[in-house]
């Protein structure tokens, strides 16, 4: 007899806005368009058990709540002259009611090796953002677990990201508490350097994702407690080096006259001596490297050393950033859409082994620092001189691609029973070198580490000294 599977749909509605969109079209801007070949974004929360009204309670806050964000519950058109908008057009969100009465919490916690039965906690799943024309934009999906409940979030990728979906999570958790209004309302308006006149040309049946969708994987959790980091932080930024500086004419004149008032003649030729050598006399110190730039440097060389490249092998560490303050003027905090670029930074693997940890921070930190108004409009007239998808795997397999951000409110999402238990994401977008950052349950700076890798390398970082000994629970 064949198995029963551990999840079983119950249920399949559409939920409608409960109030008529008056919002206008939404053009996609140059960081949406690039995100049609990726897949839905897959995240969601887990929760202990809900009191017996949860679900009609679900329903009607989303139903509410789409009135305050009616992109979602719309759909994507391309306009004749090859534009592709957001049509508000209140065609409504798929609702999932699910039922895995053999799965419990520890099922899903209790190891940290992901089980694949979260994979089906999502609906969407591997659909491309393109489709996202004759699909809705975005799926709900509610899991019973024999002591809990799962909701999984598939939200189009060329509509939304990180900050953009977990503002509408928080949102949504607000007006399930009882909340009139939704507090942190999303912005809509198009009018910055990222809304381009560029078309995106689409090949024929649309695009496809750029990585293998069934190649081998494993896929882990690795913890870090705020200790931990701290920990690491402090390495990393020991001894900071000083940024030069010298005094200005005007200084040094009033350093000799110094000098001379103490009427000292080994003051003064000292301080002759200092000035004529060009010996710095002022300092600054550098930027603080973040424990975020930290971690990711850890995980760099913990993937460079278990891959076993050559020393002369370029490898590459991706980091998406958010540049909705990068930008001058500045977009709204909660500008909805896709506000995001990849800055990619390169090394050799000698160079990423051979120096220290605190050299490869260094690395990152310059390129993310550098990356203000002026690089990020850099970026956008690169895409405008050639428009196309963007081109999410690992090609030459020494890349590393680190999404997501430990700053998003991952767990400020009550609903009316008590804060999430769990955050875990689906199948989408995941390839060898995929890494998405969450906030550590325990807050203060903790920080848990979603790595996808082929089985060789996972077991490579999993047996290194350097990276396990900041894992929780590691020796």
């Amino acid at each position: 007899m064949p198995s029963q599977p551990l999840i079983q749909i119950i249920s399949k509605s559409t939920i409608f806005p409960a109030a008529k969109s008056t919002t206008p079209d939404l053009k996609l801007s140059v960081s949406d368009l690039p995100m049609l070949s990726c897949h839905y974004i897959q995240k969601g929360n887990l929760f202990t058990r809900p009191p017996l009204n949860f679900l009609f309670n679900l329903k009607t806050a989303l139903s509410h709540l789409l009135t305050h964000f009616p992109p979602l519950a719309g759909r994507l058109v391309t306009f004749p002259d090859g534009h592709v908008y957001i049509s508000c057009n209140d065609s409504g969100v798929e609702f999932v009611h699910a039922d895995a009465p053999h799965l419990s919490i520890n099922d899903v916690t209790g190891s940290t090796r992901v089980p694949d039965s979260v994979k089906s906690f999502f609906t969407f799943d591997r659909t491309v953002s393109y489709e996202g024309h004759f699909k809705p934009i975005m799926g709900v999906q509610v899991t019973e677990l024999n002591d809990g409940v799962f909701i999984g979030f598939s939200v189009n990728h060329a509509v939304v990201d990180g900050t953009s979906l977990w503002n509408f999570i928080n949102a949504f958790a607000e007006l399930c508490r009882g909340a009139n209004c939704v507090s942190k309302r999303p912005c809509f308006v198009r009018d910055s350097v990222l809304i381009s006149s560029a078309r995106l040309k689409v090949p024929a049946g649309g695009p496809k994702v750029t990585f293998d969708e069934h190649a081998p994987l494993s896929e882990r959790i690795f913890s870090f407690s705020r200790e931990a980091v701290l920990k690491l932080k402090e390495r990393v930024n020991v001894n900071h080096r000083k940024r030069v500086s010298f005094y200005s004419d005007g200084e040094i004149n009033v350093v000799k006259l110094i000098g001379k008032q103490m009427n000292n003649e080994k003051v003064t030729a000292l301080i002759d001596d200092l000035l004529r050598n060009a010996v710095v006399l002022k300092t600054d110190p550098e930027p603080e490297i973040s424990s975020f730039q930290s971690l990711c440097a850890l995980l760099w060389r913990a993937v460079t050393r278990a891959r076993k490249f050559p020393s002369s092998k370029t490898t590459t560490f991706r980091m998406a950033v958010n540049c909705r303050h990068r930008l001058k003027p500045e977009l709204e905090t909660f500008y909805f859409g896709n506000a995001i670029q990849s800055i990619p930074t390169h090394a050799t693997a000698g160079d990423v082994l051979s120096n220290d940890l605190k050299w490869c921070a260094e690395q990152l930190n310059k390129n993310v620092l550098s990356h203000d108004d002026t690089m990020v409009c850099r970026f956008v007239r690169n895409w405008e001189s050639d428009p196309r998808c963007f081109p999410l795997g690992n090609f030459d397999g020494a890349m590393l691609t680190m999404g997501s951000s430990p700053r998003f409110p991952m767990f400020d999402n009550d609903f009316g029973w008590g804060k999430p238990v769990a955050v875990r994401s689906g199948r989408a977008n995941k390839f060898d070198g995929k890494i998405s950052a969450f906030p550590g349950r325990e807050g203060g700076g903790s920080v848990d580490l979603e790595v996808v890798l082929s089985p060789e390398t996972m077991a490579g970082i999993e047996s290194d000294p350097e990276f396990m000994q900041y894992v929780s629970g590691s020796c």
